[in-house]
C-alpha cells in the first residue's frame, strides 16, 4: 500500500522536515517507489508537484528540499501501486476544482469494487481505483450542496458519510484538503501530532535529521502533521482508530468524526432536528 502525509497549520510553514522523512520510504527505508507527490496550497489554489519515479531517487523530490515552500495546508503521497500502472496520471494527491476552490485527494488502501458507485460531473484521468473514489466523493457534496457549506459541521458530516460508504468497499484511508480543512480518514493506519508551545527536539525515524522547532516556531504557532506511520522516534504520536475521521483547521484538530454508516445515519438525524428546532 501507500503512505500519506498531510500538513495542517494556523501560519505559513514549510513541510521539508517531515518529508525528508517520508521520502527515504519511497524506495530506500520502504518499498513505496512507484511515485510520489507534494500539494501545496496557496488559498483556495494549489501548486502540485508529481514524479512517477521513487521519492528516494528525485531529483524534483530533492529540489523541494532544497527550495522549501511555505504553506497553511499540504498533501504528500508516495505510491506503491495496487491498481494501475506507474504513470504521471496515476499519481497522487489529485486535483479537481469544485465550488470555486481546489479539492486535493490522496489514498491509502484498495478499494476492489469502488467501480459500482457511478460517476458524476468528475472523471478519472489515470485507472487507479483512488481516483475513481474521489471523483464519486465530489460528486457526492456537489449534490448535496449547492454551493461551499456555510455551516461546516455540515460539511464535515458529509465528508464522513461518504467516505464511510465508499470504505465499504475496501480499504479507505485518505487525506483532503480543500483549502481551509484537512480531512484524515482512518481506516487501518494514521497517526497526527500537534506541535505548539513549548517546541523542543525532533529526531526522524528514516533519516539521521533532527531539529530543534524552537529556532523556527513562536510561540503562537501550531502545527498539525498526519502521516500514515509516525514519522519521528521521540514525539508522541496520536494513533488514529480504525472508522474515524479528523478535521484539522488551523493548526488544531476541530472534530473526531465516527466514520461508519449507522452511526452517521444515526448523527445527522441528531443534525436534521437541530436545525428544525432553531
Amino acid at each position: 500500500m501507500c503512505e500519506l502525509l498531510g500538513m495542517e497549520c494556523n501560519v505559513p510553514t514549510d513541510i521539508v522536515f517531515s518529508f525528508s522523512g517520508l521520502r527515504q520510504r519511497g524506495g530506500k527505508t520502504g518499498p513505496h517507489a512507484d511515485g510520489w507527490g507534494l500539494a501545496f496550497y496557496e488559498g483556495r489554489a494549489t501548486r502540485v508537484f508529481l514524479d512517477p519515479t521513487p521519492a528516494c531517487q528525485s531529483p524534483l523530490a530533492r529540489f523541494l528540499g532544497e527550495n522549501p515552500i511555505k504553506t497553511l495546508l499540504a498533501v504528500g503521497h508516495i505510491r506503491r501501486r495496487t491498481r494501475g500502472p506507474t504513470t504521471l496520471a496515476n499519481t497522487h494527491p489529485f486535483v479537481r476544482e469544485l465550488w470555486g476552490r481546489h479539492w486535493v485527494f490522496a489514498h491509502n488502501g484498495t478499494l476492489p469494487r469502488v467501480r459500482r458507485h457511478k460517476l458524476g460531473r468528475f472523471d478519472p484521468i489515470g485507472t487507479t481505483d483512488s481516483e475513481h473514489a474521489f471523483c464519486v466523493l465530489l460528486e457526492g457534496l456537489r449534490k448535496r450542496f449547492p454551493a461551499y457549506p456555510t455551516r461546516r459541521r455540515e460539511l464535515w458530516s458529509a465528508v464522513a458519510e461518504i467516505g464511510a460508504q465508499l470504505g465499504d468497499d475496501g480499504t479507505f484511508n485518505f487525506l483532503l484538503g480543500d483549502g481551509r480543512h484537512l480531512f484524515a480518514r482512518c481506516a487501518t493506519k494514521l497517526s497526527h501530532i500537534i506541535r505548539k508551545a513549548p517546541f523542543g527536539l525532533a529526531a526522524l525515524a528514516d533519516d539521521d535529521v533532527r531539529i530543534d522547532f524552537s529556532t523556527v516556531t513562536t510561540p503562537n504557532d501550531r502545527v498539525a502533521v498526519i502521516a500514515t506511520c509516525p514519522l519521528t522516534t521521540n514525539e508522541a504520536w496520536t494513533v488514529g482508530k480504525p472508522g474515524e475521521l479528523w478535521v484539522f483547521e488551523k493548526g488544531t484538530l476541530r472534530a473526531t468524526l465516527p466514520s461508519k454508516t449507522d452511526t452517521i445515519r444515526a448523527s445527522r438525524r441528531v443534525i436534521q432536528r437541530s436545525r428544525k428546532q432553531r
